[in-house]
């Protein structure tokens, strides 16, 4: 008959024997570590390279694209000035000071623009003859005519003609449409596609 000690024994020893078997499994073997590859390395130089003068190729396209705009604005409104009208008294052909401020303003771009040539129309409201306001619309196109030649701008360069009253901007029988029918109209007759923009 087998004591208690001894069974006691027995189960420590068949125990240890079971977890001696069943011991954890030894840890992987660690990562190889990465190589240097070259190929990888002038790649992404390459890459970055690219990245960089595409960047500056697009800052260039910008600069370019708002430099276009830029000249574009400044001709609008340089055709604008050089279109702007000028405006006259009842009865008078006697540039004033507001008409002669705009008619300053064209003469900095004519200066600068020696192609650009004008056609000035002078116009007269209805009050009057026909054949009175066709010669008071002359010599309204006569006066813007006179005063940028004598600032310098060459007669054949600006031409005139008088419509009187035949073409009236306001049809109305009042003051606030005669004002706007007594006129001087400036066409670009020629070189306004070659405007340059001035300083």
């Amino acid at each position: 008959m087998i004591r208690t000690p001894a069974l006691s024994i027995l189960a420590v020893v068949t125990v240890a024997a079971v977890v001696g078997c069943h011991r954890a499994p030894p840890p992987p073997p660690p990562e190889p570590a990465p190589t240097v590859n070259q190929d990888s390395i002038d790649a992404a130089r390459r890459a970055r390279e690219d990245s960089i003068r595409a960047d500056s190729i697009r800052r260039v396209q910008e600069a370019e694209a708002a430099a276009r705009a830029e000249r574009d604005r400044r001709i609008a409104e340089m055709r604008n000035t050089l279109a702007s009208q000028i405006f006259f008294d009842y009865d008078s052909d006697a540039l004033s000071a507001q008409a002669q401020s705009t008619l300053d303003a064209k003469l900095a771009i004519l200066n600068a623009n020696a192609a650009v040539r004008l056609r000035i129309a002078g116009n007269a409201d209805e009050r009057g003859s026909d054949e009175y306001n066709l010669a008071l619309g002359q010599r309204r196109a006569a006066a813007a005519k006179r005063y940028l030649t004598q600032h310098g701008i060459a007669d054949d360069r600006l031409e005139i003609v008088s419509y009187g009253e035949e073409r009236p901007v306001c049809q109305q029988s009042d003051e606030s449409c005669y004002q706007q029918n007594r006129r001087d109209e400036f066409e670009i007759i020629a070189g306004g596609d070659s405007l340059n923009p001035t300083d």
